[in-house]
């Protein structure tokens, strides 16, 4: 267990709230001036019955969990990002807490990180998921929107990792959200601003420190990019995740971040360096356990991807995806179409996320709409 967790916890004011969100379950606590704390369970937003937080209270509250380095972030740049720790009838919970300002007043999302890494099975990910972390080399991204269960999923991924083969994992996380137990594997926990003072440094540092497996967080820029894929290039898996909204628009959302000029290059490197790029959406269920379920679309970096990125035809990814299906790729319809026949979502929920709802409906009605033509 990590020592951020072993630490003796100090009772908060705010850890009251914190506790709220631990007790009823749920995945996110809001908080905003003028209103009472804000849960997310079971993916709905429900007030608690509390009094309104006043700008001066929002103070109070999150001030004594900041240190000097934070409250100098959050006063220059509007916002930080930081771990916290709260105990629970006995038990440490971990809470991934966001404070920004909004219209002059701060705000503050937290995300709970669950005390135990569930396994594909547990998250209802499909069997390829195992595939996917036995590569030697090569990038995996985990695409998707905030609060879409990427971190999860990675996590997941990298215990599976943990309980299966003698390797070296190195994570830079910002901050680190899931703490491993150490089975097989040697682990090694880098949070930004704590253990390290910036990323650029950390991966600086990370190819003197003989990784095997890196999670290097999110891509979100450049320079981030550019790190991890050379990473991939010489030698290591590389897990990270970006937001997308599905794994072919990765691929353009990862060019803009660079000029067009270097565009020729980069889609090379991804054509030859990328594994799979797995997209995630969380979905509310229709019993009670889970409340949600991860509807993923599996695009791996076979010979037709590959083609297809070196040769600029991004718009034809989605048939390739529908066409691989013996390698283990999907579409978001065909994750949408299992969890229906599993009767563990709604048909209304699965068309509201669907998209192409007119292909969901064909496909429940037996219609098989995969076509080989396009390409």
């Amino acid at each position: 267990m990590s020592s951020y967790v072993e630490e003796k916890l100090e009772d908060f004011e705010v850890n009251k709230v914190f506790r709220q969100l631990i007790k009823h379950d749920g995945s996110d606590l809001h908080m905003q001036v003028g209103k009472p704390p804000i849960l997310r369970v079971k993916g709905t937003l429900r007030e608690l019955q509390m009094e309104p937080i006043s700008k001066e209270k929002m103070r109070q509250l999150f001030d004594p969990i900041m240190d000097d380095r934070l409250k100098k972030i959050f006063e220059e740049e509007g916002g930080c990002d930081f771990s916290h720790v709260v105990d629970y009838e006995g038990v440490p919970w971990r809470f991934r807490v966001n404070l920004f300002i909004q219209l002059g007043k701060p705000g503050m999302v937290s995300r709970k990180i669950e005390r135990f890494i569930p396994d594909f099975k547990g998250l209802f990910l499909p069997p390829i998921m195992e595939e996917l972390c036995k590569y030697d080399q090569g990038m995996v991204l985990l695409a998707g929107v905030t609060g879409s269960g990427k971190s999860t999923t990675i996590a997941s991924m990298l215990d599976w990792v943990n309980h299966n083969y003698r390797k070296h994992i190195l994570t830079i996380e910002d901050p680190i959200e899931f703490v491993y137990t150490q089975d097989k594997c040697l682990i090694n926990q880098r949070e930004v601003g704590i253990d390290v003072q910036d990323f650029e440094i950390a991966m600086k540092h990370a190819v003197r420190q003989d990784p095997d497996i890196m999670l290097v967080g999110e891509l979100r820029d450049r320079e981030t990019f550019e790190t991890a894929i050379h990473a991939a290039e010489t030698g290591h898996l590389v897990f990270g995740t970006i937001h997308a909204s599905n794994a072919p628009s990765c691929i353009g959302r990862i060019l803009d971040l660079f000029p067009n000029t270097m565009h020729k290059a980069i889609r090379s490197s991804m054509a030859f360096n990328m594994k799979a790029i797995v997209a995630q959406k969380l979905l509310p269920t229709i019993v009670d356990t889970p409340g949600r379920v991860p509807i993923v679309e599996i695009m791996r970096f076979n010979p037709t991807v590959r083609k297809l990125i070196l040769e600029e035809e991004d718009e034809k990814l989605a048939a390739a995806i529908r066409i691989g299906k013996d390698e283990g790729m999907q579409v978001f319809n065909e994750s949408l179409h299992s969890f229906i026949d599993r009767e563990m979502i709604s048909r209304a929920s699965a068309y509201e996320v669907s998209p192409n709802v007119e292909e969901l409906k064909m496909k429940l009605k037996g219609i098989d709409v995969t076509s080989a033509a396009i390409l």
